[in-house]
């Protein structure tokens, strides 16, 4: 990145003649800065860009801080509530204007609005707030209508005198995907019924209004995943579409910020939840084609989610500016950059090629007549059905350089159609090899798959066998176990058997010992014969 920073500068002007195209250069002011933050809200008045409330460590914030270009040095808004505020009811303490992160900001007539955001202030909806940039004033405004429900990161457009807002995420983290308008001059709110399919709902997208009558909505978060999505809204009948894009791939992103400089939609920052988007991207919206102003380092600040991006001219230079945001740390640096003027092209028409090459046929035609009537130069038409012949009279010098200027832009056509082909020589190739690797893959896969199943099986066999050897020794144990069994009670037969031998000897002994009672009888029978 082209990055630069500036010190001991005299005035924008000379500041401003450092800054190259199509590159950010940091802003150095002199003295005092707010704190860093992310998920604020900022806009330009009057070549002071204004930074209102944010987030930082999980803390909502509630200063207005403004950077002043004609000074190059920041101050702080002394800010006051307005004592006709008539929302009494709304608890607002040492009258400190609410404390918010990702809200809105849009600079309407001499006042900044604030809309929804997270706060510490409990709302079930929507709250609109106004700041007064001459008075340093603030009041809460008094909406009316279908007023929506409360929520952060949406999106808020200015339309003529209405505020589109679509989206965002509740307080209870809801993912939403309505369309409400605010008008301001009756400051009556109104849901908007749409036709076809909406976007997916999602917050910290961006939008921005093509031509007036056009909601163009990029990108946005879900609790799961970033988009890169492109949708188109048609003010006039509430359709959506999804135009075709060309140029430029675009990565996913969320927490990026917007804004437009002429038919230019720059985008920048965002992240995919692993790492920052690091190129600015441009989309013109009048053909639908992304390119990439230029790229950054992924740890530098514009790298960031929830950074702003304003557009506005500053001593006659357009610049887009770029504040805050946080990519594993918070930031408080302003980044400008000088966008180089870009030549305007024709609105790419969404036909078929044939209307598309009528259509191109009328308009070349279209041009010659002017260019012929600015010279008195007679024009003649031989076949105006498809505008073939066409026969000049008068100064052919022009019609020369007509033709001269037509054949160099078909050289410059022709050099980006084969730049075209060799890409998409290069793509196919790239392709051919993916489906040759893919092929490859494929056949390792069933390779290893029937490796796999072959081991299985083997690795069954041994479990199977393990399981029969184990069994086996158990059985063998058992009939060991069963031989001893029967060994034992022939043993246990024997020693009964003695027994019952030892029993009856020692049986008889004790008779012969004793005599009995008929020894006894015998005896005394003897002793009386005496």
């Amino acid at each position: 990145m082209g990055e630069k920073d500036v010190n001991g500068v005299s005035g924008i002007t000379a500041f401003l003649s450092t800054v190259p195209y199509d590159q950010w250069t940091s802003v150095n002011p002199s003295g005092w800065r707010p704190s860093a933050r992310y998920k604020h809200a900022a806009a330009v008045v009057q070549d002071k860009l204004y930074v209102v409330g944010g987030s930082r460590n999980g803390r909502y914030l509630s200063d207005v801080q403004v950077f002043d270009f004609s000074t190059l040095k920041w101050s702080t808004f002394s800010q006051k509530m307005d004592s006709q505020d008539p929302k009494s009811d709304i608890n607002i303490s040492d009258q400190v204007f609410p404390a918010s992160a990702g809200h809105s900001l849009i600079k309407w007539e001499d006042k900044l609005l604030v809309i929804a955001g997270h706060s510490k202030e409990s709302s079930n909806t929507v709250r609109v707030w106004s700041i007064d940039v001459e008075t340093h004033s603030w009041s809460a405004i008094d909406a009316h209508g279908k007023v929506p429900i409360a929520r952060g990161g949406q999106s808020v457009s200015l339309v003529g005198s209405q505020l589109v807002m679509f989206g965002g995420e509740d307080n209870r983290r809801k993912l939403l995907n309505d369309l409400h308008i605010l008008d301001l001059k009756t400051m009556t709110w109104e849901v908007v019924e749409t036709k076809k399919a909406a976007p997916a709902p999602r917050f910290d997208h961006t939008a921005a209004v093509y031509a007036g009558n056009y909601l163009l909505i990029f990108g946005g978060s879900s609790h799961s995943t970033c988009f890169n999505d492109l949708h188109l809204l048609d003010l006039q009948t509430m359709e959506w579409s999804q135009p075709e894009t060309q140029g430029a791939y675009v990565t996913p992103r969320g927490g990026h910020a917007g804004t437009t400089l002429n038919e230019n939609w720059f985008i920048v920052g965002g992240g995919d939840n692993r790492s920052g988007a690091t190129e600015t991207i441009v989309l013109n919206t009048s053909k639908f084609v992304w390119s990439v102003a230029t790229s950054v380092t992924e740890r530098d600040p514009l790298a960031s989610e929830g950074l702003t991006l304003c557009s506005a001219t500053v001593d006659g230079e357009n610049l887009i500016i770029t504040f805050g945001g946080y990519n594993g740390r918070y930031n408080n640096e302003i980044f400008v950059m000088k966008p180089k003027p870009r030549d305007s092209v024709r609105p790419r028409l969404l036909q078929s090629a044939a209307a598309a090459a009528a259509a191109a046929s009328v308009t070349a035609a279209y041009a010659i007549n002017i260019a012929s009537d600015e010279k008195n130069i007679d024009v003649k038409i031989v076949d105006d059905s498809d505008i073939k012949g066409v026969q000049f009279e008068g100064d052919t010098n022009r019609v020369a350089a007509e033709i001269d200027l037509i054949s160099a832009e078909k050289k410059i056509v022709e050099s980006r159609l084969a730049e075209v082909r060799d890409v998409n020589s290069r793509l196919k190739g790239n392709l051919e090899e993916m489906n040759i690797s893919r092929n490859e893959l494929a056949k390792e896969l069933q390779s290893v798959q029937g490796q796999l199943e072959a081991e299985s099986a083997r690795c069954f066999k041994l479990e199977v066998l393990d399981l029969t050897h184990f069994l086996l020794t158990q059985i063998a144990a058992a009939q060991k176990k069963l031989e001893s069994l029967s060994s034992l009670e022939l043993q246990l037969e024997v020693l009964q058997q003695q027994k019952l031998h030892v029993e009856r000897n020692m049986a008889a002994d004790q008779r012969q010992k004793s005599g009995g009672v008929w020894q006894w009888m015998s005896g005394t029978t003897q002793n009386s014969e005496q």
